[in-house]
């Protein structure tokens, strides 16, 4: 049986199909099970154990993306899949789950795009406070009756493991400069800093704040901040800030450089804390047991917060009830992104510290 799992876009969407992944290899072992991906995202899966093959495709747009994908179609429809998943919904994914001609082409049932499905799940519009694992996995019991309706947390929780050689390349990079992460006698708390759009952009003002106290509070801490490859620049702006205000522990407050998303997942399991917005890093975080507090501005914890057992401590942290949340982040209702700003440094410290208490 040949089946083939399509998931373009955005890191933390990927993450959140891998239990779907881990469930179809448990029901069909035999099977030769191949990803479709775009490149940005493709570290999530280059270590998963349950993949045969991994397909990675740039994301382009325009005349490039038409070309593109006129010649992806027509390797998938060469591969002859049994079964294909589409587990994006979105207009290129639903017309390459139809192009591949599969027998069996798995989707949901969104307006327009259902004629190109021969079977689908129901996905209700709007933003409903359920966990996007679930949703994901409304396709499978689709597939076959045999899959049980929900995932469980602890047998189904999402998973990214760490590459061995990542985590030699970054703790040695680390180490070489001096900072002792992963050490005895040290705690490596890892700030992400940045997120993909401004609507999950906590202040970088709050981030020193709690960066800052969080090192005066002990000696054996150690910051280590890290950005995405669209905003590195926002490293330094919150290293300055917060070792002004801490400047007997400036040292210990660190740009951890060009970590790539492979090398973050290894540093994690090194690491004492993990503290960040609803970006695709604190899931690859959550694929980790480290301590997490998660930011919430215009998300709901509900639909994106970390899917792994509730043994794991993690503490989500938001703005609370707002008419204008959760929103579909293309414009600002009011106009001052309070549901950022209405995340406090004092409440992620403290945060923070009983998540370090409850680990030491």
């Amino acid at each position: 049986m040949r089946i083939l799992v399509v998931r373009l876009r955005l890191i933390g969407d990927v993450v959140f199909t891998t239990p779907l992944v881990r469930a179809l290899r448990l029901r069909y072992p035999e099977a030769h099970l191949t990803y479709l991906v775009e490149s940005a995202a493709a570290p999530v899966l280059e270590t998963n154990p349950h993949m045969s093959e991994l397909l990675v495709i740039p994301h382009t747009r325009g005349l490039a993306r038409v070309r593109d994908d006129l010649r992806l179609a027509r390797r998938l429809r060469r591969a002859r899949f049994d079964l294909v998943i589409d587990c994006h919904g979105g207009p290129r994914s639903a017309w390459l789950t139809w192009a591949t001609g599969a027998p069996r082409r798995i989707g949901y049932d969104i307006g327009g795009r259902t004629w190109m499905y021969t079977e689908t799940a129901h996905r209700p519009p709007g933003l409903h406070p359920r966990h996007s694992v679930a949703n994901q996995w409304d396709l499978l019991p689709v597939v076959d009756a045999a899959f049980p309706a929900m995932p469980d947390r602890t047998t189904h929780r999402v998973e990214m493991p760490p590459s061995p050689a990542a985590r030699t390349a970054v703790l040695a990079r680390l180490h070489a400069r001096g900072i002792p992460a992963g050490r005895p006698g040290t705690r490596t708390i890892v700030f992400h800093v940045s997120a993909g759009n401004q609507f999950r952009r906590w202040p970088e003002s709050a981030f020193a704040d709690v960066a800052a106290g969080l090192v005066r509070q002990s000696t054996d801490r150690w910051v280590l901040l890290t950005a995405g490859p669209s905003d590195r620049d926002a490293v330094q702006r919150v290293r300055t800030v917060a070792r002004t205000l801490a400047p007997d522990a400036a040292d210990r407050i660190v740009d951890a450089e060009d970590v790539s998303l492979a090398e973050l997942r290894a540093l994690l399991d090194a690491a004492a804390l993990y503290i960040g917005g609803d970006s695709g890093p604190l899931h690859v975080a959550s694929t980790s047991d480290v301590p997490i507090v998660g930011l919430y501005g215009p998300t709901l914890p509900e639909r994106s917060a970390p899917w792994r057992p509730d043994t794991i401590p993690g503490v989500s942290v938001d703005a609370g009830t707002l008419a204008c949340r959760p929103c579909d982040q293309r414009v600002c209702a009011p106009g001052d992104f309070r549901c950022l700003t209405g995340i406090t440094p004092g409440a992620v410290r403290d945060a923070a510290e009983r998540l370090l208490e409850i680990a030491r």
